[in-house]
């Protein structure tokens, strides 16, 4: 995680709040950074996101929520 953070240009601690959710919408910027040092392209990233978000809507919790 270090080096991933270090590599993309953002602090250990940015990552790992990113990671837990406790940034809950981390700049463009930052993403696109992390995303080029993981080797993944925005679309990629952007389909991984879409598709927790369909399933979080179709989850009993994701019902509720609505």
């Amino acid at each position: 995680m270090l080096e991933t953070a270090l590599e993309a240009g953002v602090s250990p601690e940015t990552l790992r709040k990113i990671e837990t959710g406790r940034v809950a919408t981390p700049a463009f910027p930052t993403i696109a950074a992390i995303a080029g040092v993981l080797g993944l392209s925005l679309d990629e990233v952007w389909s991984e996101i879409n598709d927790l978000s369909r399933a979080t809507l179709r989850s009993p919790a994701g019902s509720a929520a609505r």
